[in-house]
């Protein structure tokens, strides 16, 4: 369980006096608990599932990339740096992604799994794509490839 394994690598980070990889799993951990609060309400006492879990994990890593735009441009390349050592510790806990040639190769079986022909079958694969590849693609990047897949066919 993801949650267990914050924990273990905050005590390693501690341990170990890696102060970069302390304050990020405490972000995590910090983020986690507000996510738990926020369902309490809806039944979900033990707090999000796994798969939540990950997509919370998404959020932040595309929260730092957008910070490490606006850090390049205001030309503070410390806090890039640092936004980067962060996104490395939150990917370590987040499942591989999928290679370019896999995610091609994944987006021609959805294609043909739903019977897709023209773009506005693109709900419909991009639904089965969520589906089957939930937190190891990154749907922004498929969307293209699915519009190109789905133009040119």
């Amino acid at each position: 369980m993801l949650r267990e394994k914050f924990t273990d690598a905050l005590k390693t980070a501690m341990k170990g006096k890696d102060m970069g990889a302390v304050s990020a799993l405490r972000l995590i951990l910090a983020k986690l608990k507000e996510r738990d609060i926020e369902v309490r309400p809806k039944g979900l006492v033990e707090g999000i599932p796994d798969p939540e879990i990950v997509q919370m994990l998404q959020g932040m890593v595309k929260q730092r990339r957008e910070s490490i735009e606006l850090y390049e441009k205001g030309k503070r390349p410390e806090l890039a740096q640092k936004e980067r050592d962060e996104i490395a510790v939150i990917e370590s806990f987040m499942p591989k992604q999928l290679s370019d040639a896999e995610m091609a190769a994944a987006i021609k079986d959805a294609v043909a799994a739903t019977g897709a022909t023209s773009i506005k079958d693109m709900g419909k694969v991009m639904g089965a794509l969520k589906a089957r590849h939930a937190g190891t693609m990154d749907f922004a990047k498929a969307g293209g490839l699915v519009k190109a897949e789905l133009g040119a066919g």
